[in-house]
């Protein structure tokens, strides 16, 4: 369902998520699992939550990876990213993401307390990254400049590779 969610976004014609169309399934899956991962460190006793504190790990870095790959594919769109409440929510998301998965590594075995903290911090990174990611889509939609310079730059390169034929 997460991926389902990733493919409808980038069928569309908002710069930030079209351009990442091969990324965002894999970031969405990869938030998905890792809000999962948190959801069981919350529920389950720490001494049986290793399945969850993996999930919670391996969804974190998919997520963070693929959230890597995203920025570099979009290149000047990318700033959609960084700038207004998007990059406060994607910023916040990331260190959300992170410390919890850290948690879940390292802390939450030992732990309830350290579990549950682990895993409303990947639930509220999860949450947070999903609304900054709609958040940059609007920025990208609203501002002109995401559109017309990807145009231009795709236009420069044709004609340079019809010219070089």
């Amino acid at each position: 369902m997460a991926s389902y969610t990733a493919a409808l976004i980038a069928n569309t014609a908002v710069p930030a998520w079209h351009g990442g169309h091969r990324e965002l399934p894999f970031l969405f899956v990869g938030s998905a699992a890792s809000a999962a991962g948190g959801f069981g460190l919350l529920a389950a006793p720490a001494h049986e939550s290793a399945p969850a504190r993996r999930m919670a790990i391996l969804g974190s870095a998919a997520e963070l990876a693929a959230e890597q790959l995203l920025q570099r594919r979009l290149g000047m769109v990318a700033q959609a990213l960084h700038e207004g409440r998007a990059g406060k929510r994607l910023k916040a998301a990331k260190a959300l993401t992170a410390g919890g998965a850290l948690g879940a590594a390292t802390l939450a075995e030992r732990s309830r307390l350290s579990a549950a903290l682990s895993g409303a911090a990947l639930l509220a990174g999860s949450a947070l990254t999903r609304f900054g990611l709609f958040e940059a889509g609007m920025a990208s939609a609203r501002d002109p400049k995401f559109t017309v310079e990807p145009q231009r730059e795709r236009l420069r390169e044709r004609t340079q590779a019809s010219v070089g034929a």
